[in-house]
């Protein structure tokens, strides 16, 4: 459990956030006004359906999309007004994303998947100790094909992790797997977040993988219905579905 002043310092700040996408003359209100804090150490689970706004918040959190209005702050730095070239370095420096797809390069090895991202790191991670971390210590030379999905996602993550960021926005990390699998990835998500103290925000539409979370953030229609603190979290081999 979170407890010292310095895990919970604010990591993102979201006020009054909205996103409207245009198509023609037809507006879609992904985001209706969210407020939120989200503080470094603590590993927080975003539930809702599918259309609730779950990957649009990720995506703005993440700098990969624009909120119409309202603002979000990383680190007290306003990134909804930051020009491309500082959205770049902030993903690039700060952010790790997992997403529900690989996004592997079939030609290289583990290694040299992981090694892209270090390579334009400031202060990266040894590329075989970030594999090592996700328990593919011994599979650094297997190319993607040689590789079963939980252990291609967990390279996506040592990838993500390898950076050394202070965020790792994971959106559906576990839709493509059976359980027994999404289980074994969930238990590495934990375990970076518990090692590294890496702010960790997981989009699901499970709910029994809230369970795992320090808090769960609960999205209908844009909008933020209720949060729930877990006081008795449990660890991902305690999770069923």
């Amino acid at each position: 459990m979170i407890n010292s002043a310095e895990k919970r310092s604010i990591v993102f700040q979201a006020r009054g956030l909205t996103k409207v996408y245009e198509m023609g003359e037809i507006k879609v209100h992904a985001l209706r006004g969210i407020d939120l804090d989200l503080f470094s150490g603590e590993l927080v689970v975003l539930l809702g359906p599918s259309g609730s706004g779950k990957s649009t918040l990720l995506n703005i959190l993440g700098g990969l999309d624009t909120a119409t209005t309202g603002h979000v702050t990383y680190r007290e730095q306003d990134i909804t007004s930051a020009l491309d070239k500082e959205l770049t370095d902030y993903r690039r420096f700060h952010v790790g994303f997992v997403f529900q797809f690989y996004n592997l390069i079939p030609s290289l090895t583990a290694l040299e998947n992981v090694s892209v991202v270090t390579e334009i790191a400031k202060a990266p991670m040894d590329p075989a100790e970030a594999l090592r971390r996700v328990g593919l210590g011994e599979r650094l030379e297997h190319f993607p094909a040689q590789l079963s999905g939980g252990e291609q996602q967990r390279v996506a993550i040592a990838r993500a992790i390898a950076k050394n960021p202070a965020v790792l926005l994971c959106d559906e990390p576990t839709g493509a797997l059976d359980s027994a699998t999404g289980i074994v990835v969930l238990e590495v998500l934990e375990r970076i977040n518990r090692e590294l103290g890496t702010a960790t925000v997981l989009i699901t539409h499970n709910a029994d993988i809230a369970d795992m979370a320090d808090r769960v953030i609960y999205l209908s229609d844009g909008l933020i219905s209720r949060v729930r603190k877990n006081e008795n979290k449990k660890s991902p081999s305690e999770l069923h579905w």
